[in-house]
């Protein structure tokens, strides 16, 4: 039996872990969120690994993402996604467990028009941005053994995200201005999670960064457009520049991954953004 340890528990990827883990009967999981282990405390984090069981593996999905509040939060946020994954690859290395370590596209400036691969210079615009990238250098430097995983524009049937508030929205709004020119790929955590253990239980040697997403890309107007289609719901879009609807952090324009890599590396099966928001919108709906 292989113990993955998943920190984070109660966000959208863990859930979308938990939705699938019966799938994987050489799997054993144990969750955790800050309350029962906080990344930021370096001897909490030895304690847990020494009163559980041999931890075979630790996906880290536990991270700062609110990424307007973290221009006013640096110290929070540099705590949790730079701090945190440091302390956690220092006991993972103690333990000789592996780590996957999940990370954003928001480490590019959007600078580029074709897609991003692991081999890019980031250029992170935000404090969450800059944070997670910081995270990624403090397990490269600790860890030989890890999977860093940049993914973009996540959503799920499970906490917040775009495609629930838009639907959200559209119960009071007729209308609704959404940005046009920032282009990137929505992600449906439901897709990540079944890479991730798939790639667990293959138990993987090659080791490194690598770049998830749903295939395609768009912008949030025309993925907005996609959700009320696919629902059936009547409401007016008007397609807004990002210089006209001012944010605390500045976020790429362009931020497409290339998944070249993993694709090649794990001979996976990447579905397309429209075919996920199908299926995660029967569910919801």
């Amino acid at each position: 039996m292989i113990n993955v340890l998943v920190t984070g528990s109660n966000g959208q990827l863990a859930n979308c872990i938990k939705d699938i883990e019966k799938q994987y009967d050489n799997l054993n999981f144990i969750y955790t969120d800050y309350q029962e282990l906080d990344i930021c405390d370096l001897d909490q984090i030895r304690i847990f690994f020494e009163s559980n069981e041999k931890i075979d593996y630790c996906i880290n999905c536990a991270a700062y993402t609110d990424v307007d509040s973290a221009e006013k939060d640096k110290a929070n946020a540099y705590e949790i996604n730079a701090l945190g994954a440091k302390k956690l690859a220092t006991v993972c290395i103690s333990y000789k467990t592996v780590l996957i370590h999940i990370s954003t596209d928001f480490v590019f400036d959007g600078e580029k028009t074709d897609p991003y691969n692991e081999l890019e210079q980031p250029n992170p615009l935000s404090v969450y941005g800059n944070t997670k990238l910081k995270g990624e250098i403090e397990i490269k430097q600790i860890l030989k053994r890890y999977i860093i995983i940049r993914t973009s524009w996540l959503y799920s049937e499970h906490g917040n995200n775009f495609v629930k508030t838009m639907l959200r929205l559209s119960k009071d709004k007729k209308e609704l201005s959404i940005i046009s020119d920032q282009v990137g790929t929505p992600t449906y955590a439901g897709d990540l999670a079944v890479v991730i253990l798939n790639i667990i239980r293959e138990t993987p040697q090659s080791y490194g960064t690598y770049h998830y997403s749903n295939l395609g890309s768009i912008s949030w107007f025309d993925f907005a457009k996609a959700i009320f289609e696919e629902s059936k719901i009547a409401i007016k879009l008007t397609p807004i520049k990002t210089k006209d609807y001012l944010t605390l952090a500045k976020r790429p324009l362009y931020s497409v991954l290339d998944k070249t890599k993993i694709n090649k590396t794990f001979n996976i099966e990447i579905p397309h953004w429209k075919e996920s928001l199908k299926k995660t919108l029967s569910r919801l709906n």
